[in-house]
């Protein structure tokens, strides 16, 4: 247990905090809310702390200075919350409060992006509409005085949700060197490119990427636009995710829709290469349509429908426990909305300092009578289990 006061004192929630929220109020006379939320706002430029507080149908709103907004909390969930659930930039608390202020704290890794809002302005973007960007005008995504084209906008939004990905990544790469990455069933590379452009002319890093991919045309149009664009330390290489080796240190793996077990193949390539960071959004999960069997999900399994969705859960499940027992620490997130593709879930990787148990990868995999699954035959191939 620990003072719940002392922990948020502890957390800089000022530059931290994404979201909280309070539930099961003790003293419904002096803090009737049945739910309290508090986030970090931008109004008119100025940092606030807004508490927006619900009782029935209402919704009450108060604006406060950060540091008055911080300890507003700490006192309101000390001394009259039973529950807080803490979304930082760091991770995730959910914190069971005693009537003495003090608190049981589970943490998990983060599942939320700090993105400041405001009600007096738009949402801010890393690549911004109406600035020029050299690769999305050769792209055809804007047009030459940066304006992006109405058709263009989902790939325009799907560009900036990556880049806030990768931004994340940051603390985990070394950038006092070279940074190594590689790209895995690039396609027409609108993420590829948008990831050199913002590590090497944004951010101002050494950078070498490849990006590859199967199909002939692709790769010579993706490396002509490179060349058009000057982007020398990024090259597209056709070929086959299963035959692809690389000497050397690898920071990065990027695998975005990479169909069926290739998605596998890659993150076994990207641990056999110690790469710190891995970002993969999985496509086309097949391998354990006909096995699965679990007596208390037959509501689930008996229909097709949910049963390729619950496939694609398990599928993802056992790929993120499978990196978690190499020593990686892993976060399942959302990509982009599901009203653009079903296939929106992130696998984002971080390596850790050693691995752990596979207790639970394989209790996992025998609650629903599956066999040897793909994700650990490519690991033995490599000897990496």
């Amino acid at each position: 247990m620990i003072a719940i006061e002392k922990l948020i004192a502890e957390l800089d929630l000022k530059d931290n905090l994404i979201e909280a929220v309070l539930t099961q109020s003790r003293n419904l006379d002096d803090l009737p809310y049945e739910r309290v939320l508090v986030k970090p706002l931008l109004i008119k430029s100025e940092l606030v702390i807004q508490f927006e507080c619900f009782k029935g149908p209402q919704a009450f709103h108060e604006n406060l200075k950060p540091e008055e907004g911080i300890l507003k909390l700490a006192d309101w969930a000390s001394r009259g919350y039973k529950s807080l659930k803490l979304y930082t930039q760091s991770y995730d608390y959910d914190l069971l409060i005693n009537r003495k202020g003090q608190a049981s704290v589970k943490r998990q890794s983060p599942t939320k992006i700090r993105v400041l809002a405001g009600h007096d302005r738009k949402k801010q973007y890393i690549l911004e509409d109406g600035q020029a960007v050299d690769y999305l005008i050769a792209l055809g995504v804007m047009d030459e005085n940066g304006k992006v084209y109405k058709k263009k906008y989902d790939k325009f939004r799907q560009l900036n949700r990556f880049l806030e990905f990768v931004e994340d990544c940051l603390p985990s790469l070394n950038v006092g060197r070279k940074i190594r990455i590689l790209d895995f069933g690039c396609g027409k590379a609108y993420l590829t490119f948008a990831l050199y452009h913002y590590l090497v002319q944004v951010k101002g890093f050494d950078v070498e990427i490849i990006g590859l991919d199967l199909k002939t045309d692709v790769i010579a149009y993706c490396n002509e636009v490179a060349q058009n664009v000057n982007y020398k330390g990024l090259k597209f290489i056709e070929g086959d995710i299963r035959d692809f080796d690389q000497e050397g240190q690898i920071d990065m793996v990027v695998t975005l829709h990479a169909c069926d077990n290739a998605t596998d193949e890659a993150l076994a390539k990207a641990v056999l290469w110690g790469a710190r960071v891995i970002l993969s959004v999985p496509c086309c999960q097949h391998e354990f349509f006909k096995q699965l069997s679990q007596p208390t999900l037959e509501p689930i399994l008996k229909h097709g429908i949910l049963r390729d969705k619950m496939n694609s859960l398990v599928t993802d499940s056992l790929r993120g426990l499978a990196l978690e027992a190499l020593g990686y620490e892993v976060q399942m997130l959302e990509f982009i909305d599901m009203t653009h593709t079903p296939k929106n879930v992130m696998i984002r990787a971080y390596k850790g300092e050693a691995p752990t148990s596979w207790n639970a990868f394989n209790n996992f995999k025998n609650t629903f009578g599956l066999r040897e699954t793909f994700i650990e035959k490519s690991l033995k191939s490599k000897a990496l289990i």
